[in-house]
């Protein structure tokens, strides 16, 4: 027998009908690409009033559960491979304090940029630009290799404490962080060059993923460019999408 919403309980009643049709959706009552029952339908059967329903509605389309179909209805949203997302969940473990990893300086130096460099900065050919190799090691094993290039200037806080990164953590959560306004990621597949190849301990041109960072500092100009190369075999993306308790959910692993 379907539950209807209790009148008397101290819940606000359009929540009720959400975890109501929530529960529906997660036992497979409701399956996705169903059809619910109109909004007038579920005030009648429900006892509420057309902006109680219409509220908890909302709530439901907003959450990405329920998707309306002008003329048609409204159907439980069906799972769509592009509803996936990642998270670089390897590299949360590795910040964690229960793994053991360091952060090796391998080249620090005051070059030039060249052209990809400065239409990464947007700055002019031949600027002064600070250049870091690191080598980041979990349990004394090289694990990935990092690359970056920064606005040169002596002054700059974001300068010192990027050379100041001594741990995988600080690399990701140092002080000059506060003086970026976002950060615009990318990954993609490469092959390890040699020397990349001889650092990481992996054969020449082994399959990678290149994870490349543009920083933009407050008044959106970028200030730091950079890439961490990792083996393939040693970083794996993997995603679960499922309904849960109702809601269209993303588990990464």
């Amino acid at each position: 027998m379907q539950r209807k919403v209790d009148q008397d309980s101290y819940q606000p009643s359009y929540l009720q009908l959400v975890d109501i049709i929530q529960e529906q959706i997660s036992s497979g009552k409701l399956r996705p690409g169903d059809r619910l029952p109109t909004e007038s339908q579920l005030c009648a059967f429900h006892n509420l009033s057309p902006m109680t329903v219409h509220k908890a509605i909302s709530l439901l389309i907003k959450s990405g559960t329920i998707v309306t179909k002008r003329g048609k209805g409204i159907f439980v949203k069906p799972m769509q491979f592009w509803d996936a997302s990642f998270k670089l969940g390897k590299l949360q473990y590795l910040l964690s304090e229960k793994a053991d990893t360091e952060v090796k300086l391998v080249t620090l130096q005051i070059t030039r940029a060249d052209s990809i460099v400065c239409s990464k900065l947007k700055i002019k050919t031949n600027e002064n630009v600070l250049f870091m190799h690191r080598l980041i090691l979990a349990e004394g094993k090289a694990f990935l290799s990092h690359f970056e290039y920064l606005l040169y200037d002596p002054k700059s806080p974001i300068i010192e404490s990027a050379m100041e990164a001594i741990s995988l953590k600080d690399l990701f959560e140092w002080k000059g962080n506060q003086h970026f306004k976002k950060n615009v990621l990318s990954i993609r597949a490469v092959n390890l060059k040699d020397e990349e190849a001889l650092l990481l301990n992996a054969p020449a041109n082994t399959a990678a993923f290149c994870i490349e960072h543009l920083f933009f500092d407050y008044n959106d100009k970028p200030v730091s460019w950079g890439w961490f190369v990792c083996p393939g075999d040693r970083m794996h993306f993997s995603n679960v999408i499922s309904m849960g308790n109702g809601e269209l959910k993303n588990e990464n692993k």
